[in-house]
């Protein structure tokens, strides 16, 4: 075993997350790495201070320059505003160094591109944090699909829903506007990424944007960013699907669901319940043939290291912490990990279809 210095660069909500799994990882998993919490940037030099002392790293920062050129952190995670990604990136990539970077990776597809061409041009590993793919659950949803246990897949039905903006009488924050923070820069990555990664790259879409909630308080003479969006898609491997996005959803919290229809059986997963696997097989006896509950347990994909007992369940954080492992054992390698910044790069080029084919009404080919 042997350390390496973490920077992580943003000490707020996916900050705290990243750095909380960096410093379980290796206790977790028993990686060859283990992660030295070495600097932590936040856009004041009193707020760094604050995280440096409540996360545990050793320094902190206000420059996220100053972060990423110290020799003694050798990986960087980019916890930071959409914004800040492609600079932050290409300076890191520069020194060679590896980069584990929140999604949505770019604020724009030529963002992406570029961050695409610094990941690949240096050599170093790169990494995008979608975190919820990487449930014991759905993790063992794509084993059965490789695995053809459902058969051929005819039909996807993804959704990310939420109701954290539902309130329209909610004055305005920053989540409002730009397109970045809107449900299709926030929600809509996480649900196209499973696509991708379940059935296989997207051929063509068909897809509607809107606002719900536009004259909000606080968003007077100011264009307000989208809601809900949706749309319907045809498979590269000639499966149907749709996809639906929302933060104003009524009653979901974390509505990040999916079914999957293949010839031979079906699987239905939603993240409120993201311990549980429901499965159902055509070829069962009649009298049995129905969706089978299956609570995730040590059999599954990253589960053994939390926990012995079946059924007892991991969270959230936990979610980073396999993100974490596979960072580490990425470097360990010196070979990058699904998903690489080409994948979420193609992650936002759908994205950037959806907007196009919502503003022609016509569908749009990838």
């Amino acid at each position: 075993m042997r350390e390496i210095g973490i920077g992580v660069i943003g000490g707020g909500y996916m900050g705290k997350a990243h750095s909380v799994a960096m410093a379980a990882v290796g206790a977790v998993f028993n990686t060859e790495l283990r992660p030295r919490l070495e600097m932590i940037c936040a856009q004041t030099a009193t707020s760094a201070e604050r995280y440096r002392r409540a996360y545990g790293f050793r320094r902190a920062t206000a420059d996220w320059r100053e972060l990423v050129a110290d020799p003694k952190v050798e990986a960087v995670v980019i916890a930071s505003p959409q914004e800040t990604h492609r600079a932050i990136a290409e300076a890191a990539f520069a020194l060679r160094k590896p980069v584990l970077c929140e999604k949505p990776l770019g604020a724009t597809v030529d963002d992406s591109h570029a961050m695409v061409a610094a990941a690949e041009a240096s050599g170093a590993v790169n990494m995008v944090g979608f975190n919820y793919i990487r449930t014991p659950a759905s993790q063992f949803a794509r084993a059965l699909l490789q695995a053809g246990e459902i058969g051929e897949i005819t039909w996807f039905r993804g959704e990310h829903t939420e109701d954290f903006d539902a309130n329209g009488s909610r004055p305005a924050t920053w989540r409002n506007f730009g397109a970045a923070n809107g449900t299709m820069g926030d929600l809509a990555p996480h649900m196209i990424n499973a696509a991708l990664a379940l059935v296989g790259p997207i051929a063509r879409l068909s897809a509607d944007i809107v606002t719900v909630h536009g004259k909000r308080p606080g968003t007077e003479g100011r264009a307000v960013n989208d809601d809900i969006g949706q749309f319907m898609c045809r498979f590269a491997n000639g499966a149907m699907g749709h996809l639906s996005f929302s933060r104003v959803s009524q009653g979901r919290k974390m509505g990040y669901a999916y079914e999957i229809t293949g010839t031979k059986g079906a699987i239905r997963f939603d993240q409120e319940d993201q311990n549980a696997l429901w499965v159902y097989k055509a070829d069962d006896p009649p009298a049995l043939r129905g969706f089978r509950k299956i609570l995730t347990g040590p059999e599954h994909p990253d589960y053994l290291p939390f926990c012995q007992g079946p059924g007892h369940g991991t969270g959230y954080q936990d979610q980073i912490i396999i993100e974490a492992k596979d960072f580490l054992q990425a470097i360990a390698e010196g070979k990058s990990r699904w998903p690489t910044f080409r994948d979420g790069m193609e992650v936002n080029r759908i994205i950037a279809a959806a907007w196009a084919s919502a503003a022609s009404g016509a569908w749009v080919d990838l």
